[in-house]
């Protein structure tokens, strides 16, 4: 089954249709589904597939000589090219009389065991890209290596490729396609507790309750998703102890830069190079009050469902969970469900507004997205805004956002419009987001003053790509 991705499969195609040499790199966190997304575009095409392995250069030098003879023969062999350059250069050679797609799956395990290959390709794309007919896809999941040796400007491949695609999670919207099964509710707490990574997702059955999936697999120590957290870690960073530190201090509150050094007991000039590193593998994010640059409010919270959920509930019940105590587990996660879906929820109503501004409906044509806190000068307290964003100076939009099971009363409205005149906008318009609707009275007082919609999470469920 696959799903969404229309977007990346227009780029390829649109690449694809050039008839010209084109280079594609193509990266993105293990099991986002990069092989997927190539084996569906090259389905049907001449392509040449092949996929590195951790092992020596003669091992993928092997492997890579089969997949071309294959192609070019249609017999399985047993020969091998003398080197990767005489492999390469016969795909160059056939592509200069047909378009042909040569996609290298995993390429950093084959680039670390040929430390030449980078340069090889450098060289062969300079002498044949005039003529070639070649569609070249380079495919990795180590984020560092991708960005370090192949995009970066020392990089010998620099400046030779023709697109690249990031490869993010599915959002919401996407991660519902999975579960035809799940109610309106259960969707929302799948997206909280693994979030949109195809493979995660893969792992929830919709035929069963909430309650049966966590115990099927974060509960349960022969699951692949009770050790995954660990196993990415180790695959990515040299000094996962640190990084497993880090993200434990980070789910269970710390979120200052100076609480997460005191908590990991490392200084913050190390702790920062490690926050980094997460941030560029899309596990930790860093936010700054919406409208702020550099600042010292910065506060790191876990930008990955999977890794909230687990590093939340998981190391704190190891014992239980060890000894089979998956339903004496649950009972202790169940009453925290509600508080953890709370920013969850937020990031539901992030892409809704986005949507909404996509399809040119909303009120406010903001430029970006975020949340606001800081002092309130007038009520002498800390203040918190969900969600803002501005549209230019004149003109803004302020979001407030509660998933619980109490209908939204007068006073969440009333709070977040007091809380918009710590900003000098003349224009405002005013969302609030509920997962159980809204009272009369704020219902009433939203018609009244007539810039402020309220929108149930069922009408969120409603919107469409």
């Amino acid at each position: 089954m696959f799903i969404g991705r229309e977007r990346e499969l227009a780029s390829l195609r649109q690449l694809y249709n050039s008839d010209k040499f084109e280079f594609v790199v193509l990266y993105g966190r293990r099991r986002v589904g990069k092989t997927a997304l190539i084996n569906h575009f090259i389905d049907g095409k001449k392509a040449i597939y092949f996929m590195g392995v951790e092992s020596n250069a003669k091992q993928n030098l092997e492997n890579f000589s089969k997949s071309i003879i294959e192609y070019a023969s249609g017999i399985e062999a047993e020969t091998s090219f003398a080197s990767f350059q005489a492999a390469l250069e016969t795909v160059f050679r056939l592509s200069e009389k047909e378009r042909i797609i040569l996609a290298i799956d995993e390429y950093p395990y084959v680039a670390r065991a040929s430390k030449s290959l980078a340069s090889t390709l450098q060289l062969l794309i300079d002498k044949y890209k005039d003529r070639s007919r070649l569609m070249l896809i380079l495919c990795g999941s180590s984020m560092s290596y991708m960005e370090d040796h192949v995009l970066a400007y020392k990089a010998p491949l620099y400046g030779r490729r023709t697109a690249q695609i990031k490869l993010q999670p599915f959002d919401f919207e996407e991660a519902c396609r999975y579960f035809g099964n799940f109610s309106a509710e259960e969707k929302a707490l799948v997206y909280g507790i693994v979030g949109g990574t195809p493979q995660y997702l893969l792992q929830m059955n919709d035929r069963l309750s909430i309650e049966e999936n966590v115990k099927n697999t974060y509960l349960n120590p022969t699951s692949s998703l009770y050790e995954e957290p660990t196993n990415l870690l180790k695959q990515e960073v040299r000094e996962p102890a640190i990084y497993t530190a880090i993200i434990t201090a980070i789910a269970t509150g710390a979120s200052r830069m100076s609480e997460i050094s005191s908590k990991v007991g490392e200084d913050t000039n190390k702790c920062s190079t490690y926050l980094k590193s997460l941030i560029t593998l899309g596990i930790v994010r860093k936010e700054t009050p919406y409208g702020e640059k550099a600042s010292k409010k910065s506060i790191y919270s876990i930008d990955d469902n999977m890794f909230r959920f687990w590093y939340r509930f998981v190391p704190e019940n190891t014992s239980m969970i060890a000894r089979g105590a998956a339903d004496l587990v649950y009972k202790r996660i169940e009453p925290h469900l509600s508080e953890y879906m709370g920013k969850v929820f937020e990031e539901i109503c992030k892409q809704y507004l986005w949507k909404l501004l996509l399809s040119g409906k909303s009120p406010v044509e903001f430029t970006s997205l975020g949340r606001w806190w800081g002092n309130d000068p007038v009520h002498k307290c800390q203040a918190e805004i969900d969600i803002m964003g501005e549209q230019d100076k004149d003109t803004a939009l302020f979001a407030e956002c509660k998933w619980t099971a109490e209908k939204v009363d007068l006073a969440v409205l009333e709070t977040l419009i007091a809380h918009s005149e710590l900003f000098p906008y003349k224009n405002k318009h005013f969302f609030l987001f509920s997962k159980s609707g809204f009272t009369k009275g704020c219902a009433e007082k939203a018609k009244e003053l007539g810039n402020v919609s309220l929108v149930t999470y069922g009408e969120i469920l409603e919107v469409k790509n």
